[in-house]
């Protein structure tokens, strides 16, 4: 099954790293500086911190460690997709073309400022966001955990020269951690010990 076992000894191999103990969440949510959505909290107190799960599985998360921190970006801001989604938008639009300069230094000042502006909108784009795992070729999960999309699922889709986008359920507009992960665990059901030319 795709993401449970590539490169020959790489893959989740469908195992889950020990779940938090009470006082280890209690550490990891002082060190990020916000109380985690109740079912990724859940998660990780009776299921895992970590390890099997869609795509190449769930980044592990734990206490005193820098990639939790690396995961977790700037919590204590919400997240803001569309406001901050649609100054990303209009933004790609203004990219600086030599052909509205009068020379080679005006044009490479406006673009530094422009790529600059790019990298913080880019930045800003994520806040109140952790991310969960990789899809491959560039493709992030994360989840919102500030702000009234809080408890979310979204794709960081940056590969694809755009933002972020939100994940669906079964019609619905929204896409929870729970509803995301019971997805995968049902999928992984039907799949898992069929033939990958019976899992295409």
């Amino acid at each position: 099954m795709f993401g449970a076992v590539w490169l020959d000894d790489q893959g989740h191999r469908f195992e889950l790293l020990p779940p938090l103990t009470p006082g280890e969440l209690e550490d990891l949510e002082r060190e990020i500086g916000v109380r985690l959505p109740e079912e990724y909290r859940t998660f990780l107190l009776e299921v895992g911190a970590g390890g099997a799960g869609p795509d190449y599985g769930i980044f592990p998360l734990r206490p005193g460690t820098e990639r939790s921190k690396a995961q977790a970006k700037n919590l204590a801001v919400p997240f803001r997709p569309q406001e901050i989604g649609a100054l990303f938008d209009a933004h790609q639009y203004d990219e600086p073309t030599g052909d509205r300069f009068t020379n080679a230094e005006e044009f490479s000042a406006a673009y530094r400022a422009w790529d600059a502006r790019d990298d913080a909108l880019r930045e800003e784009l994520f806040t109140g966001t952790l991310y969960l795992g990789c899809q491959g070729c560039g493709y992030y999960t994360i989840l919102a955990v500030t702000g009234p999309e809080a408890g979310t699922v979204w794709d960081d889709v940056q590969a694809l020269g755009e933002g972020v986008a939100p994940k669906h359920h079964n019609g619905a507009e929204r896409m929870t951690f729970a509803q995301w992960y019971l997805d995968w665990l049902a999928y992984a059901e039907r799949t898992a010990w069929k033939a990958p030319e019976q899992t295409a």
